[in-house]
This record gives C-alpha cells, structure tokens and sequence, in this order.
C-alpha cells in the first residue's frame, strides 16, 4: 500500500544493515529533492504500540535527506505483515547492491542472517550471489578493526583482505601496512606475502626446518648454480630473440617462418604456458621468503627485547646493593658527629684560654720593651766612659 506519511511518522531501523552514510553522496541527493521532490518512496512497516507508528525497512538515506531538505510529508509503501527478520532480509536486499554499502557491512548482514540460522547457500539464493562470494565476505570478519577499516576505505580489495583475514592479528597489521605502504607490485605480491606469513604460523617445514647436513647443502649449492646459468641464458639469449621478434611485421615473420610458422607458434605457445607457471611460482616464493624475513626480523626483535629487559633487571637487582653501601657509609658517619657534639660543650673554656693566651701575648711584647729600654740606655753609655 503507497500513501503519504509525515517525515516525523517514520523511525530508522535500529538494526540497519547500512552503518555509513556518506556525507557529500547526502548533499548530493538533499539537492536533488529540493529541486525535484522524492521521485522513490521509501519502504516502511508498521509498528503497533511504539511512539512512532511505522519504522523503515528500506530508503533511510532517502529519509534523512527528506527531513533535512525541510519536507514535513514524503511518499512511502506500507509493507503489512512483515516481521523483523522479513524486514531485515528486505533492508539487506535494497542496499546490497548498491555501491555505497562497504564490504564489511556486507559481511556483517550476512552474518546475522547466519545467525538466525540461514545456511550460506539459502543467503546465497535469496541476493543472488554465489555460495562462494557470502563464504568469503563471511570469513572478512575476522579482520581486525584497523584493517576493515582499510578495506571499507577501499585501500585493500576483497580478495586480499580474505588473504590477509585467515593470518592472526599481528601478522594482520603486517600485511596490510606493508600493501598500503606500497612495498609491492601487485595484489599477488600481496596474497603471496600474505600466505607466506600463513605457513610461518602454522609452523610448516619453512619454519622448524633443521641445518642441513654437507650432502644437503652440496645438493642445493648445485641447485641454484643451474638455477642461476639456466636463467642467465634465457635473459642472454631468449629475451633477446623474443624483443627482435616483436619488432618485426606478421607478413615478414610469414616469410622468414616459411613452413616452420606452425612449429614455432606451438613452441612459442608452450613456452608462453610456462614462463606464465613459473611467474606464479617465483612470486609465491618471493611471498614465502618475504614473510621469512618478515618473522626472523621480529624474532630478532623479540630477542632484543629480552635482553634489555634482563639487562633492565639485573640494574634494579643491583640498586638495592648499592643502596645498602649507601646506608652504611651514613652509618659510619653518624657516630663521629656525635662524637663532635659533646666537645661543643667544652668551647667557651677553649675560648677562654684564647682569650687568656691572647691577653698574655699582648702584655708580654710591653714588658719586652718596658725591659730593653734600660738596656739600650747603657749601651749608649758606655762608649762615653
């Protein structure tokens, strides 16, 4: 049933499968119904006892740029006899296609319907998708909180994300920032780096792999020297020869090919096939190495950390020691000014004797004199005699 109900009728859905609305997308569409009014109604149902009598099952964008466009009355359809769940299914149906539902709300949508017992496959056939695509939007939510939000920025794509989902949430963070820092080439880069520091957790052979013995490291010394030469001669002469014959027109590669064409095209076709396999293999090892490096570094890091954090406890060990050496140099120092303490007591008989001894040097030059005086008398006298 349509009709026209007021803006202040209608409630948003607690349950909104949509969590994110995007504020320029909302100008955008006030401005269009400003100007041309609500050309879609929105989708309500009934609510019997609440203090708003209808909720909304679909168009809560629509309904908010409604209210702040100033309209008091917008079209709607009535949808009677619809319970929550139905309601909920309906609300996830009108937005899941939409562009501007994130892949983690996606996510979260399909995981209460889980939740309310739908299996992947029924979620599957209602928003006609495949079982696959609901299993791995399902496995995103893992996804620690700062990495989904890469991904609902866009900055990681689905398909790595669900990569990246399956690591534990160290290794999460690793990844993530490594992709968005730019550290590889391509997505695969990514994937490959992603699985690597997969197998690292589960603590395969890459990890827990024991010194190899001479015979071993003989064997795989000789590995990467053919490795290396066989390599070395398709850069030196392969790549060479493929670039000239890029350069040339099909009708003189017609000519020059005679009756070899069809040979070559099959060999060309061969190799294309497995330089192809080989591309995918290195890249994978480039991801395994990668995340080796990656775990030795942390492991590194780990190290480092006990150390300081032994050498940080045998200083706080020590500290008391020194504190007690403290303690008896103060006490040792003690006695002696107690020592000193009664002797205070004696100063103003020392100082009496000073001033005693003082007294007497000062009279003692007078008397000197008093006494020399006579004496120089004399000796003047007595040459006159």
């Amino acid at each position: 049933m349509f009709a026209d109900l007021k803006i202040d009728e209608i409630a948003p859905n607690p349950d909104q499968p949509r969590k994110f609305f995007d504020e320029e997308k909302h100008k955008e569409l006030k401005g269009s119904i400003e100007e041309n009014g609500l050309l879609q109604p929105v989708v309500v149902r009934p609510v019997e006892g609440a203090e708003t009598p209808y909720m909304l099952i679909a168009g809560e964008r629509r309904w908010r740029a409604c209210k702040a466009a100033g309209l008091t009355v917008i079209p709607a359809n009535i949808l009677k006899d619809t319970d929550d769940e139905k309601a909920y299914v309906l609300g996830i149906a009108e937005n899941v296609g939409r562009e501007d539902m994130t892949i983690m709300e996606e996510a979260c949508a399909y995981a209460d319907l889980k939740t309310a017992g739908w299996e992947s496959k029924k979620i599957a056939k209602q928003f006609g998708k495949t079982e696959t695509h609901i299993k791995w939007r399902l496995g995103l939510l893992t996804l620690r909180k700062e990495v989904s939000e890469m991904v609902d920025k866009g900055q990681i794509k689905p398909n790595l994300a669900w990569h990246i989902a399956q690591l534990n949430p160290g290794n999460q963070m690793v990844a993530a920032m490594r992709y968005v820092r730019g550290d590889f080439d391509s997505e695969a880069e990514a994937q490959h780096f992603a699985n690597g520091l997969k197998m690292t957790e589960q603590q395969t052979s890459l990890t827990n792999e024991q010194a190899p013995d001479a015979e071993e490291q003989e064997k795989r010394k000789a590995q990467k020297v053919k490795a290396k030469d066989g390599l070395g001669k398709a850069e030196e002469v392969l790549l060479p020869l493929l670039e000239e014959l890029a350069e040339k027109k099909p009708e003189d590669l017609a000519v020059i090919l005679g009756d070899d064409l069809t040979r070559h095209v099959k060999v060309i076709g061969k190799l294309f096939s497995q330089v192809q396999l080989v591309r995918n293999l290195l890249s994978k090892a480039q991801g395994v190495q990668r995340a080796m490096e990656a775990e030795f570094n942390r492991k590194a890091l780990e190290v480092q950390k006990e150390a300081e954090e032994a050498k940080t406890k045998a200083v706080e060990k020590a500290k008391p020691e020194e504190k007690s050496a403290c303690s008896e140099k103060k006490a040792s120092a003690k006695p002696a000014a107690k020592k000193a303490t009664p002797g205070a007591a004696s100063k103003p008989a020392a100082k009496t004797r000073t001033a005693t001894r003082t007294t007497a040097a000062r009279k003692a030059p007078a008397q000197k004199t008093a006494e020399a005086k006579p004496v120089t008398k004399k000796a003047e006298a007595a040459p006159a005699k």
